[in-house]
């Protein structure tokens, strides 16, 4: 991302999360914190953003407009080289993005996608996984 610029914390508690991780996850996440705001803010029918704390990861939510399903970040425990981006279980996300970008991604079952820290962010792929969580209910409800 050529956007460095940090994007301030609704909440210390959020905050104090991203202090405990290992430096290379930790700019990592970072990364990924900027790139959630950044699709979201560029996505059509998200609205803005909550950032809060689920299960002790942190979290993005579409509050104002429930158009789509928590995205949660967070590195891998006892794995100092991998960070995952995690989507609801029951969903469709994951089962469609591993169909997609099955030789460029790495997934955790039906809920995680997985990055190496030591790797470039795959930007456009990711883009694409952040915009269809954060407007799930949406294209749920254009379907019905």
């Amino acid at each position: 991302m050529t956007n460095n610029s940090q994007i301030p914390f609704e909440a210390d508690c959020v905050a104090g999360v991203f202090d405990t991780y290992q430096s290379k996850a930790r700019q990592q996440l970072l990364t990924l914190r900027r790139l959630i705001f950044q699709t979201a803010a560029k996505t059509e029918g998200v609205g803005e953003l909550q950032e809060t704390l689920k299960w002790g990861q942190p979290s993005y939510l579409t509050p104002e407009t429930k158009s789509g399903t928590t995205v949660r970040i967070d590195a891998i425990k006892d794995d100092p080289n991998h960070v995952a981006v995690y989507f609801h279980c029951q969903t469709n996300l994951v089962p469609t993005f591993r169909d997609m970008y099955g030789d460029k991604l790495t997934f955790e079952g039906n809920r995680a996608l997985v990055l190496d820290v030591r790797q470039k962010l795959p930007e456009k792929e990711l883009r694409h996984c952040l915009a269809s969580a954060l407007t799930y209910h949406l294209a749920k409800k254009k379907k019905a």
